[in-house]
């Protein structure tokens, strides 16, 4: 008897884990991925992707997660339209060949039920390699206006261009990008 009531708790337990998986759409209104770059030794040169989209999956009780976020690397916007246009070129980001850039991750790293950070790959100019997104201001809310779960937060990491073929202008433009990503997902 006890061991059926010990079963009958244990596949509970794992119903209540697994339900508590969710999928959440990216809110483009409220996501922003920015980049920065030293600017020949000077200043910092600061850009940013105005269309993305993506859904994240993550299980808080189970400590998982999946996310597939896709960047418009033709929406790319410094503030100077000539140094956009350099951009979306072959120099850089050959945006009329690959005009888009894709993260795809499947491992999360949770403190409590915070992320902290999300571990998968990046493909850009047709190279795929592993990136790690450093999280910070991880929190989930209910909001008001959609009557729905959100969750989001500030996410970080640096990329090294030459990995993905971009190597213009190198060394006088650095090698390492600064990408600073803030994210918010609406439960679905």
């Amino acid at each position: 008897m006890t061991k059926t009531l010990l079963a009958t708790a244990l596949l509970a337990a794992a119903g209540f884990a697994q339900a508590q998986s969710a999928t959440y759409a990216i809110d483009p209104t409220h996501t922003f991925v920015n980049f920065e770059a030293t600017h020949f030794g000077t200043s910092t040169l600061r850009g940013r992707f105005d269309r993305k989209e993506g859904t994240v999956q993550f299980d808080r009780a189970g400590k998982s997660g999946k996310a597939e976020i896709t960047i418009d690397l033709t929406s790319v916007s410094t503030g100077v339209g000539p140094l956009d246009g350099h951009l979306k070129s072959k120099d850089f980001f050959d945006a009329a060949n690959n005009p888009t850039a894709k993260f795809v991750a499947d491992k999360f790293a949770f403190n409590g039920d915070k992320v902290t950070e999300v571990a998968g790959t990046l493909t850009m100019s047709g190279k795929t390699n592993p990136v790690v997104l450093k999280a910070s201001n991880f929190n989930c809310y209910q909001n008001p206006m959609l009557k729905r779960e959100v969750c989001g937060g500030d996410f970080e990491t640096t990329l090294v261009r030459s990995q993905y073929g971009i190597t213009y202008g190198l060394p006088g433009i650095p090698d390492n990008i600064r990408l600073l990503i803030q994210i918010e997902a609406v439960k679905q």
